[in-house]
């Protein structure tokens, strides 16, 4: 019964597809270009994210007008906040705590997030020192570390100090993201300065997140299903890249592999495709896949949404390496939406 319905669904052939109807007729197109990036925390300690150059390069010469992270917005945490029942680990995972940027700003994150939106709205074509450490604090306290770090980098060197909102525990949380080891900062927050942006944009979304009745056997269920040829080949390959990260060239590499073709079939053989198929009676690996593909047609929604305000424009993402076969796929499928090539700028 069941593989006749699965054949049954199978046959079934739409007479619609959104990809084959492109527009517009006339204008300048839509464009996003999806980078797949390692978890920069996760590479071996002897990684330089100076070595970084190259890549950057890359992405500069391709001359993006927006930018977006794999980072939840201040307005999501804001709402995971209001259900810590359901919550909680996620909150623990991806949101900061915010109480010394509301303490120096007397800002909450709706009421921030409303006034970076009216800043931003009449921002200056040359803002100063002050309006600039105005706006990094009003991201602070809104929950937007990278955006605040943009403009934290816009600022000159003698200008990087305390006042118009930031206090000595701001400047020193700025300092330190400025130097993390994570993409949004080492990568999109300091290509955003490099071209001139005032802020890069969150597209992340942990709301389909939830807590299994019986997380032990869920993990041990989905754990199982990974254990494949498939996981041990990517294991293989990242292991090989990682040993290899020494110069810019090198990282350079790193980036092609990430980004080469039939790289989304190895994630999907390796991860999703063998939860899928997952046999235990409670359908874990099913749940596991239902929330990774929620996951990511709700972060594809919010990069549709950064378009959508900026008709015509070059669009950059910079995505965990297991997501951006689905953000491709996903993209292609929107009216107004052409993918660039990423394989192809890495050469």
């Amino acid at each position: 019964m069941a593989l006749s319905s699965l054949a049954a669904a199978q046959g079934y052939q739409l007479d619609f597809s959104p990809s084959a109807l492109k527009g517009p007729a006339t204008g300048t197109p839509n464009e996003v270009l999806v980078l797949a990036t390692p978890h920069l925390s996760q590479l071996p300690a002897s990684f330089d994210a100076t070595n970084l150059q190259l890549l950057n390069d890359r992405l500069a010469s391709w001359k993006p007008q927006a930018i977006a992270i794999e980072a939840l917005s201040g307005m999501q945490c804001d709402f995971l906040r209001r259900f810590p029942h359901r919550y909680k680990e996620s909150i623990a995972s991806y949101c900061w705590d915010l109480a010394p940027a509301p303490a120096a700003t007397g800002l909450d994150v709706p009421a921030a997030a409303a006034q970076a939106e009216q800043l931003l709205a009449a921002w200056p074509a040359a803002p100063s020192a002050s309006q600039r450490r105005h706006l990094a604090a009003v991201f602070l306290a809104g929950g937007e570390r990278a955006p605040a770090v943009v403009q934290w980098l816009r600022l000159p060197e003698s200008e990087r100090q305390a006042g118009d909102g930031l206090d000595a525990t701001l400047v020193e949380q700025l300092r330190t993201l400025e130097g993390k080891r994570d993409e949004s900062y080492q990568i999109a927050a300091r290509l955003a300065a490099r071209l001139g942006h005032e802020r890069v944009y969150a597209m992340d979304d942990q709301s389909a997140d939830s807590i299994s009745t019986d997380r032990k056997a869920y993990g041990e269920a989905v754990m199982k299903a990974w254990d494949n040829p498939a996981t041990k080949k990517r294991m293989r390959a990242n292991e090989e890249l990682n040993k290899r990260l020494g110069t810019p060239d090198d990282v350079l590499a790193m980036y092609r592999a990430h980004n080469g073709p039939g790289v989304g079939r190895l994630v999907f053989d390796s991860d999703f495709g063998a939860a899928l198929n997952e046999p235990s009676p409670q359908r874990f690996g099913r749940n596991y896949v239902g929330y990774w593909e929620t996951r990511n047609l709700r972060m594809v929604a919010n990069i549709r949404d950064v378009l959508t305000a900026r008709p015509g424009s070059r669009l950059l993402v910079v995505v965990g390496a297991s997501h951006k076969a689905y953000f491709d796929a996903y993209l292609h499928q929107m009216h107004d939406v052409c993918l660039a090539d990423v394989a192809a700028l890495l050469r």
